[in-house]
Parts: structure tokens; sequence; C-alpha cells
């Protein structure tokens, strides 16, 4: 997976359940056919969309291997490291080269506040573990570090350290990524409901949520933004952002699952700790959903965009 391969829409893939708590491996691959029909570039597995913290490392390799066989020939698959050690997370990075994966997207120690040297220190020694090429995941927002641009300056040294899902909220930081390491980085929005502004701001790619619900719509908006058709991306954007404040919620698992099988390609089952939505916060996401399912808009032809194309 080459550093250009880093670019486009690239769902963090929910992990569908059946009833008994297993992987429910057909609908994974029934939600995989629907994100590759439409037009995504890359998956990411394993997430924290994906349930990661309550996922065996054996079911993590499963929906590593699993996801390569579904998705054409040369889509990156790329696996969520998430660990509390760094020796685990230089274990996981080995492993999911030995597996198949194409790429790998870290988030900083769990559990444990690290300051900016044990930071680094910890990007580094995965980097350095594995010949995968790396996404660091910065979101202090709800991991309580922040990788600043005097971190990432240090880790720009490292060769295969090549994205970064910028989830700080706050927009102006893609300039200031862009204007310290011009290309050096490619730069992904991880926010679901900055997804127009900071594609605009010229963010590469995204890391999306519910996108694994409304597939088309997400990819509509960043081809749109980047083929300059501000206007039309805009129509879509506005119709979106009500489902897509539901991934800034701390039951967002909850939320993107029932939004992926009011749309027919999920389940709502999800693994305890986490329990299913019910009651009036249920019928208030759902009502967030159907409303926007029964006004769902008429997309141009995003994926062969001409002014007829866009304009009929």
């Amino acid at each position: 997976m080459n550093k250009e391969s880093w670019y486009g829409i690239f769902p963090a893939l929910v992990t569908p359940f059946k009833a008994d708590d297993t992987i429910d491996f057909e609908l994974f691959g029934k939600n995989l056919e629907a994100q590759v029909e439409a037009g995504i570039h890359g998956v990411i597995v394993s997430g924290s969309l994906g349930e990661a913290s309550t996922l065996t490392r054996a079911e993590k390799m499963e929906l590593v291997k699993y996801a390569k066989n579904a998705v054409p020939q040369g889509m990156p698959v790329v696996l969520c490291i998430a660990e509390q050690s760094t020796a685990e997370a230089v274990s996981f990075a080995k492993e999911a080269e030995t597996v198949g994966a194409d790429g790998l997207m870290v988030l900083p120690p769990m559990r444990y506040k690290a300051d900016d040297d044990e930071t680094v220190a910890y990007f580094t020694t995965i980097a350095q573990s594995t010949s995968l090429p790396m996404m660091v995941y910065n979101n202090p927002v709800d991991y309580k570090i922040e990788v600043t641009l005097a971190m990432f300056e240090e880790l720009a040294k490292v060769p295969n350290i090549v994205a970064i899902k910028e989830s700080t909220r706050d927009v102006s930081n893609v300039t200031r990524l862009f204007n310290r390491f011009g290309d050096r980085f490619r730069i992904f929005c991880g926010v679901d409901t900055l997804i127009m502004e900071e594609v605009m701001l010229g963010a590469d790619g995204v890391v999306g949520g519910l996108v694994d619900a409304f597939p088309k719509e997400t990819v509509a908006i960043f081809n749109l933004v980047k083929a300059g058709y501000y206007k039309e991306a805009l129509a879509i954007y506005r119709w979106y952002l009500p489902l897509l404040e539901l991934d800034i919620h701390p039951k967002l698992v909850q939320n993107i699952k029932l939004a992926a099988e009011r749309a027919g390609i999920g389940s709502e089952y999800v693994r305890a700790p986490r329990l299913v939505l019910k009651g009036e916060e249920r019928e208030r996401v759902l009502a967030i959903i159907d409303q926007a399912i029964a006004t769902q808009p008429v997309l141009p032809d995003y994926l062969n965009l001409t002014t007829e194309s866009v304009l009929a």
C-alpha cells in the first residue's frame, strides 16, 4: 500500500453480530459489498466503531482476512490497533502483516495518559516493527492525548508513518498540518460532522462512521467537493447532518448500527457491556434515521463526474 492509496472514503466498519454474540460474517460481507458498490476507496476494521475492545485477537485477524477476500484486489484493508502496552501493539502489527493487512491505524496508548515523549516513542516503536504504512489517530477529545505539531515533527522522521486521522474537531488544524508539513502526511477527516468542511480545506480522505449505513451519500459528498461542485455537495451534506451527528455521541456504535440495520445492510446487535438502544432513546434515534430515509436525496452520477451529469 503506497502513500497515494491513502485517499478517499475509508469506512470505519462496524462489526455485525448475531443473536448468539458471534460475528455475522455474511452480514459483514453484505455491508462490504454495499460499500464497494458505492465507490469507497479502502476499509478500516476493528476500530472503536468496530467494537475493538470486545473483540478477541483471533476475531480481529479473521475480519482482516475476510475483508481482503471480499473487496476488489488492490483496495486497502487497514487494521486498527488500540492497545495498552507497546509490546502488545507491536505484536498486533506483526501479526496483521502476516494475515494480509495493507496498513495500520494506531490509537495512542489506552488507559495510561502518556506524555508527549512517551506517545511519540509508542507510535515510533510500532511503526519500526513493521513494513506496513501507518496512520496516526489524533483524537484528544475521546482519548485525552493530543498529537501536537511538534510531535508530528518527530513522527515525520519515520518513513512508514504516512497518514493522520485528524479528529481534534478544530478544522483549522487541517491547514496547520498542511502549512507545516506540505504533502508529507495524508490527512483524513475523522469526525463525521466535519467531512465537507475538512475536504474543502484539502483533506485527502475521510475515515467515516455513518458511511456504514449511507455509503453512497458519503462518497458523493467527497467526490463532488474534490471536483469543485460545492453547491451540489452542500445539498447532500445538509440532508446528511442530522445523521452525522449520531457519530459524535457516546453511543455512536449503537446509533450507527441501528442506522445500518434500517438501511438494510447491518444489524443492531452489540456486544456487552454495550446494550442495544431501547425506549425513548431508541425512538429518538429512529426518528432521525427514518426521516432521513424518507427524504433521501437523488444523487448525481458522482462516480462519473461531468458537468452534464451533475447538472442533469
